[in-house]
Formats: structure tokens, C-alpha cells, sequence
């Protein structure tokens, strides 16, 4: 698919095709996945996995737009979706404000929030307002400070339903499509039953509507931690480590540059 993929695009895959959405933070991996994928997402997870935080709360706003900036650049068909940061959503006209500013400084498709039914008043404004939002459920990153850290969602019936009820609520405001992160399969499943909006899964199971991954954790390039639901794609720490080695010896044994490589 070379044409531009829209909200009416990942509509209409709902139940037909699978969707297929990763991270991006800039221009250059943005050109390499766009062929391949549908939706990139820009992602607050940038500070986890390049900053070094612990955690994704740290992000701001201006560090969500400057990524989307880069990320346009290099995307040329897929449709661009972009974490709200932490802190930038607390109550309604702040949301609109903050929303508003990324549709005029950036080529965002839609924005993504996270939480469940004490969120859907702040969706329902966006959306009334002619702002694309993506629903976020089940685990949420942005929580986990004040819940101990990350936790596996929907174990117990009392949480499906609150899952559910959570995803039933965005759908009712607006909310064009539901990321559900970190839940028990068996719960994605009925939730993207449920839902006529799509559903993209990370940790979720297979029978969804889509699926994202981290880019850094898909290549094998973070090593700190790799969750269960992530799958290497690529060693991608030893290559970029043994080419960095091969380039430096060559460098100290005076290889290189040869002669194929000089003026």
C-alpha cells in the first residue's frame, strides 16, 4: 500500500487485516518501517528507551512534537499517532490546549491518551473539538509510579470488566481506535469483540485488531529488560556492537581507509 493510510484506512481493517503499528522518533527508522507498517506511533517510551529514565514520565510536550517533526520527515504513507505526555491532559481545556498545539506544529493523524472511564469526558471534549484520540487500557506506562510499577491487568473478573467498562466508555466519547497493553489475552479478546472501534495489542494476545512493538525492543537493541510479549526480531546489540569493534580495530591497525575509500 502506497497511499497515505487514514483513520478511514484503520476503520475499515477492523475484522479484514490485521494493523501493524511500531514506535518511531525520528526521520531516519521512520523512512526504514514506512513501508511495512501502518501506524507509528511516537511514543513517550523515547526517554525509556534512549534517555535512560526509568520510567515515561518524564516526556514533555515539546519533546513529543520535536520527535513528530522528525518523524514526518522520513513518513511519507503511514498514519502518525502521538503519546500525549504525562501532565499534559490532567483536565479538558488543557487537553485541547496542549492537543491543539501538537495538530499545528506537527502532521499528527490522532493523539493517544491513556485511561479509561475518568478520561472520557477529556476524549469526548477532543473529539468535539475535531481531534483524532486513541484510547489506552489495561496497563497503563504512565501509571506506574503511583501503582508500584508494572502489573499484568485482568486477572481477576472484577478487573476484565473494569477493562471493559473502561474501553466501552472511550468508544462512547469518540475515541477512534484502543491501545490495550499488558492484558490477559482472554480479556483482549472479548474487549475487541465488544468494541466496533479497533484495538491494537502490546502484551495483549494475538487476537486483536493490530499489534505494536518498541522498535528498540523488536531489533534487540534494549537490553535492560525484555517483556514477554516482546519478540527479537534482530540481535541487534551484537551486530551494532561487532561492526563498532571491526570499524575500530580497523581504525587502530591502520586499515582503514583504504584505497576504495579515498579521494
Amino acid at each position: 500500500m502506497n497511499k497515505k493510510v487514514t483513520l478511514k484506512t484503520l476503520q475499515s481493517m477492523k475484522g479484514n487485516q490485521n494493523i501493524v503499528m511500531i514506535t518511531a522518533y525520528d526521520a531516519l527508522f521512520a523512512s526504514l518501517f514506512d513501508e511495512y507498517v501502518d501506524v507509528i506511533l511516537i511514543g513517550d517510551s523515547l526517554n525509556m528507551s534512549f534517555a535512560g529514565k526509568p520510567d515515561t514520565l518524564s516526556a514533555t510536550l515539546d519533546q513529543m512534537i520535536y520527535h513528530t517533526q522528525a518523524v514526518q520527515r522520513g513518513a511519507k504513507k503511514s498514519f502518525l499517532l502521538v503519546d500525549m505526555p504525562f501532565g499534559s491532559y490532567a483536565d479538558k481545556k488543557q487537553a485541547l490546549k496542549n492537543a491543539i498545539k501538537v495538530y499545528q506544529e506537527t502532521s499528527a493523524d490522532a493523539i493517544k491518551i491513556e485511561g479509561g472511564k475518568e478520561k472520557a469526558d477529556i476524549v469526548r471534549y477532543l473529539t468535539d473539538n475535531a481531534i483524532a484520540v486513541f484510547g489506552h487500557v489495561g496497563l497503563k506506562p504512565q501509571s506506574a509510579r503511583s501503582e508500584g510499577g508494572y502489573s499484568v491487568k485482568g486477572k481477576s473478573e472484577e478487573e476484565e470488566q473494569s477493562i471493559i467498562a473502561d474501553a466501552l466508555a472511550l468508544e462512547k466519547a469518540g475515541a477512534v481506535a484502543i491501545i490495550v497493553e499488558g492484558v490477559k489475552s482472554e480479556v483482549a479478546t472479548k474487549l475487541t469483540k465488544t468494541l466496533s472501534i479497533p484495538t491494537i495489542g502490546i502484551g495483549a494476545g494475538n487476537d486483536v485488531d493490530g499489534q505494536v512493538l518498541v522498535w528498540s525492543d523488536l531489533l534487540g537493541l534494549f537490553e535492560k529488560f525484555v517483556p514477554k510479549f516482546v519478540k527479537k526480531y534482530a540481535d541487534g546489540s551484537s551486530l551494532i556492537r561487532n561492526a563498532v569493534q571491526q570499524y575500530a580495530d580497523e581504525v587502530k591497525n591502520g586499515i582503514f581507509p583504504d584505497e576504495n575509500f579515498r579521494y
